[in-house]
């Protein structure tokens, strides 16, 4: 019989990287709302005693972890402090990613490539790979990778950034195949435009009136009509990290307003 209960995250320990700002920080408060502790992770300290200080004003319980998971050597240190203060991991979030580079194919660099695959794709893999170890002497976990529609569908201009998004999908089909006999199920959420400053990056070095256009362009282009909103991720990381998707396994969960369906033709057409 089904039980909403089983949505909670009571007496669940988490991991949310990247927990500093952003989607990253709404999902751990998220979280934290719904019971669960969350360790926040991030490079920078003062961005994650923030993401605290709310957590800890509605009662929940947090620790903060400065690392930076684009560097091996961190990773570890990382997982020893989350376990010796919880005892156990049950859920893990790879959210921590760099921002998407402007430029074309032709003139991405092997700096540019490096930066963006350490932090996307080598920290995310070497992460899970750490919690998961945890996680199978448990015989239960959760992991959930945060990928993007750029990784089903290339947007131009962002090629580096596409490609790592892409692997970060077949990173959780791999874990996710070889994690299952352990009862721990690795799944993506692959969110579209939303509102975060990894988002504003596309404009940034543009005047703000032409940034402003080219936002509204896309708002226009997407099904629904308009950009998402940083809590319209949340929902669907609670129920990835609950008892709720314990049959959930290598799933791909979109949150993109429809973009990938194809372009809005209200303008045009009419409804």
């Amino acid at each position: 019989m089904f039980e909403l209960s089983t949505f909670s995250l009571q007496g669940k320990n988490a991991v949310v990287t990247g927990a500093s700002r952003g989607i990253g920080k709404a999902i751990a408060v998220g979280f934290a709302r719904a019971g669960a502790k969350v360790a926040l992770t991030s490079r920078k300290v003062n961005d994650l005693e923030a993401t605290a200080a709310e957590i800890a004003a509605f009662g929940g319980e947090s620790l903060v972890v400065q690392s930076h998971l684009g560097k091996t050597e961190e990773i570890g240190k990382m997982v020893d402090t989350v376990k010796n203060a919880f005892g156990r991991i049950d859920v893990l979030v790879n959210n921590a990613g760099t921002s998407p580079a402007m430029g074309s194919v032709l003139d991405s660099d092997e700096r540019l490539w490096e930066t963006i695959m350490n932090l996307n794709l080598k920290g995310l893999y070497f992460t899970s790979q750490a919690v998961a170890r945890l996680m199978k002497e448990q015989r239960s976990g959760k992991i959930i990778n945060i990928a993007s529609i750029d990784g089903f569908k290339p947007e131009p201009w962002v090629s580096v950034y596409s490609v790592s998004k892409a692997g970060v999908r077949m990173i959780t089909k791999s874990f996710a195949m070889e994690l299952a006999p352990f009862n721990v199920q690795v799944n993506t959420i692959a969110p579209g435009a939303i509102t975060t400053k990894m988002l504003d990056s596309h404009w940034f070095h543009l005047p703000p009136e032409e940034a402003k256009s080219q936002k509204e362009a896309m708002a226009k282009l997407t099904p629904m009509g308009r950009i998402g909103d940083v809590d319209e991720i949340v929902g669907a990381a609670v129920y990835l990290a609950s008892d709720a998707s314990s049959y959930t396994t290598g799933a791909e969960i979109l949150i993109d307003g429809g973009a990938l369906l194809g372009t809005a033709l209200w303008d045009t057409i009419g409804p």
